[in-house]
């Protein structure tokens, strides 16, 4: 598979690891976003990469010393007792050398797991070796180990990484090129796949959409079938836990009462799951434009992960009848729901896209929905609301996975709720729409956006 975008996280890595002096670089993030094609694609060619086995660590140190040996003769020669006699027999074999070299362990979380002095014994090495020979890279895909290992002040590696690299899921801009597919079947594609590569280099396996989705997803020996159990079991104490909130929020319980209804748990027991899943990117807190994460009274959980979303709408639901094979069946009934999904997925694309770049020569913040009663006390809701930076001017959007023949009652509803906005305070409004597609415009007095202007916006 091709290597898409990162170029920041490749400029950051290159320029660490060049560096004449002792580096420590730290790379987390969910399993399959490309971290460990990520770190080899800079590596130079003197470098040691290891991919840590989950095994006793007398093995792991055995296997360590068999990557080393292929640059250094006869390293392998010795039993090491411990990390300390390993990590201090390389530095000495690196003493001839003019410049620092670079050891990546990769999954280091299973290092840790053998041995939870890992980390104090890397600490010490750092702290005790001024003139140590070799860049340390530390990779791995347990958020909350690596995370609790550099980042909690009370860990021994806090305050000693050079570079923290969280590795996230790519924009939906990159996957048209990766899937050959246009703008249209791109939206598709990324409200199915999500932005991890692996989940990309899966679906070119594939002829069509329907089946990939059956194939990949739906089918119980499919490759991805239980692919959010094995997240969890990275990320979670509570893998189970985690698994019925997103079930119950797939579902459609947004709010915290209603999730915890759903799951016969007081709602004050549910704040460290939900925050753990936010931290870790699978849900978010959705409150409506103008108003605070801490102060509203209005905020909505909903999966974040477009693949998550995906599975926990259509594939938690049916497990007992994907169980039974059932998958034909399964995918008949979810198949006139799909342009719904996607609809919905649509709308989280378009206000992801605003703040990247200008509109209507103005930079905007992110946006937002807004919901709730109008200045005259009707229920409204309206799709996307942002303000500009300047403070001047909000751009008001209507966002429809639909082919738009007449843009005119669209507009003219928009502009009657735009007006209707508790939250307008004088500020001018710029009408936008965001559709599948429309027949051609002459009207110049609103923003339209379609698939290809919205990933546009979404590749970088």
């Amino acid at each position: 598979m091709a290597f898409y975008n990162r170029e920041n996280e490749i400029r950051r890595l290159s320029k660490a690891l060049s560096s004449t002096q002792a580096k420590l670089v730290v790379l987390y993030g969910r399993r399959r976003c490309g971290k460990s094609t990520l770190i080899r694609q800079i590596l130079p060619d003197d470098s040691f990469y290891f991919m840590a086995p989950q095994a006793d660590e007398a093995i792991q140190r055995a296997h360590l010393a068999n990557v080393v040996a292929g640059k250094i003769k006869g390293f392998d020669q010795v039993v090491y007792p411990d990390w300390e006699s390993l990590f201090t027999n390389l530095q000495n074999s690196l003493t001839p050398y003019s410049s620092c070299v670079t050891l990546c362990l990769d999954e280091f979380p299973y290092l840790a797991k053998s041995s939870s002095s890992l980390p104090s014994i890397l600490q010490k090495m750092m702290d005790q070796l001024k003139q140590r020979k070799f860049h340390l890279v530390l990779c791995g895909s347990s958020q909350q180990m690596m995370q609790g290992m550099v980042l909690d002040s009370t860990a021994p590696l806090y305050g000693r990484s050079n570079e923290i690299l969280k590795i996230l899921p790519l924009e939906a801009g990159w996957i048209m090129d990766s899937l050959n597919c246009n703008p249209v079947q791109a939206v598709e594609e990324y409200a199915t796949w999500g932005g991890v590569p692996r989940y990309w280099e899966l679906r070119k396996e594939y002829h069509t959409y329907e089946e990939a989705v059956k194939e990949a997803i739906l089918d119980r020996l499919g490759i991805l079938h239980e692919e959010p159990i094995r997240l969890f079991l990275d990320d979670m104490r509570e893998s189970v836990q985690a698994y019925s909130i997103l079930s119950v929020v797939g579902k459609g319980s947004h709010k915290l009462s209603e999730i915890a209804g759903r799951l016969n748990r007081p709602a004050t027991h549910l704040a460290r799951p939900l925050n753990r899943l936010i931290q870790l990117g699978y849900l978010t807190r959705e409150i409506p434009f103008g108003e605070s994460l801490k102060s509203s009274k209005r905020t909505l959980y909903k999966v974040a992960d477009s693949f998550m979303n995906f599975f926990f709408s259509f594939v938690s639901p049916n497990l007992s009848r994907l169980e039974l094979g059932l998958t034909e069946q399964v995918y008949e009934n979810m198949a006139p729901k799909l342009n719904t999904f996607f609809a919905h997925e649509w709308e989280n694309l378009c206000r992801r896209s605003v703040p990247m770049a200008p509109i209507s020569g103005l930079s905007f913040g992110q946006a937002f929905r807004w919901w709730g009663p109008n200045i005259n006390g009707e229920i409204m809701e309206l799709d996307l609301v942002a303000e500009s930076v300047d403070k001047q001017h909000l751009l008001v959007g209507e966002c429809k996975w639909t082919d738009v023949i007449d843009s005119t009652p669209i507009l003219q509803e928009l502009s009657r709720k735009a007006q209707l906005l508790p939250a307008l305070k004088n500020r001018s409004i710029i009408p936008a729409l965001f559709v599948k597609s429309m027949r051609k415009e002459t009207d110049n007095s609103f923003q339209l956006f379609t698939p290809e202007q919205v990933l546009a916006r979404l590749k970088r």
